[in-house]
């Protein structure tokens, strides 16, 4: 939800802002979001240093995260959904011509190139994790699937496995890059992504629509999370 500025509201004539919490993300986006990026941290390491018995658990666990944040995407708090963030080119380009004017809002939820920050490291750490199944190191490790194939095969989705991991990495200091950019214009994207909540100083926000709709049932997510954990490793174990 984009947040506009109401210029007639009385509490900017009186020279002062209404500050209020709003909820945002739910505790499964956040739990989530905080687990990616142990994993990740740690998939990364291991990929380098040559621990592949962790490397592999952690990339079965960021398949986990992946199968069941997809999900949530469809279930989840009314910020976590697709259709809250993912938007289409047109709104992207706006939103790129209003940051460069000065103009742009803020939002809620992902703003439209968040949205599709979220898209691409999802489709990348799916790739990841998903070509890992299938991967070798030429000595030692073999991805659980690989017995299926054929050993060229398996190179060359082993050299898919490097490149995209490359890809990832890119797209992790893309966002990083952005958290500080918007630190520096005066909005933090981490607090929220740990409290739930964001601080609202726009006296023209809409409380009441800010926290309409879902905000995502727990019960639901460790279901789902349960149901993504089983068929993750139902496939492993092939």
């Amino acid at each position: 939800m984009k947040m506009e500025r109401n210029q007639g509201n009385s509490s900017d004539e009186a020279g002062g802002t209404e500050e209020r919490r709003v909820f945002v993300w739910d505790v499964a986006v956040r739990l989530f979001h905080w687990a990616l990026v142990v994993l990740v941290v740690t998939s990364l390491v291991t990929g380098k240093t040559g621990d592949m018995d962790i490397h592999q658990m952690s990339g079965f666990c960021i398949l986990t995260l992946v199968l069941f944040r997809i999900a949530w995407g469809f279930a989840g708090g009314r910020h976590a959904r697709f259709t809250d963030f993912v938007r289409g080119p047109a709104a992207v380009f706006a939103y790129l011509h209003q940051q460069v004017r000065g103009t742009a809002g803020r939002y809620l939820g992902h703003n439209p190139m968040g949205g599709w920050s979220v898209v691409a490291m999802l489709t990348l750490l799916a790739l990841q994790a998903g070509t890992g199944l299938f991967a070798n190191d030429d000595i030692l490790t073999e991805g659980p699937l690989m017995k299926f194939i054929e050993k060229e095969t398996s190179d060359t989705i082993t050299w898919v496995h490097f490149l995209s991991s490359n890809a990832l990495m890119a797209v992790i200091a893309l966002h990083l890059a952005a958290i500080a950019y918007y630190r520096i214009k005066g909005e933090n994207l981490v607090g929220p992504m740990v409290t739930g909540h964001k601080t609202i100083d726009d006296p023209g926000a809409d409380e009441k629509g800010a926290e309409a709709g879902p905000r995502g049932n727990l019960l639901v997510a460790l279901v789902l999370f349960a149901a993504a954990a089983g068929a993750v490793t139902y496939i492993v174990n092939l």
